[in-house]
């Protein structure tokens, strides 16, 4: 039985999207991931920092960890396949 997106969601705060493993992938996809945006003054890893059914959800849960939405941009996650 594969895992359900919120339990899911909450293992994957903090993580690379490319060590997702298939389970997890196909549980969010679908979903929106905010992943800190890239300037040249900062070069951010490639993390998970919120994951959503809709960019709004993004933004509350970045906003509830004390980050700012304006520094992330959000990308649909898809299955591995």
């Amino acid at each position: 039985m594969a895992p359900k997106a919120a339990t899911v969601a909450d293992r994957v705060i903090g993580r690379n999207p490319d060590q997702l493993t298939i389970e997890e992938r196909f549980a969010l996809a679908g979903k929106f991931a905010a992943f800190e945006i890239y300037t040249p003054k900062d070069l951010p890893l490639r993390r998970i920092e919120a994951v959503g059914n809709n960019i709004e959800d993004c933004v509350r849960t970045l906003r509830a960890r004390g980050l700012d939405p304006a520094h992330f941009e959000f990308i649909v996650l898809k299955p591995s396949y």
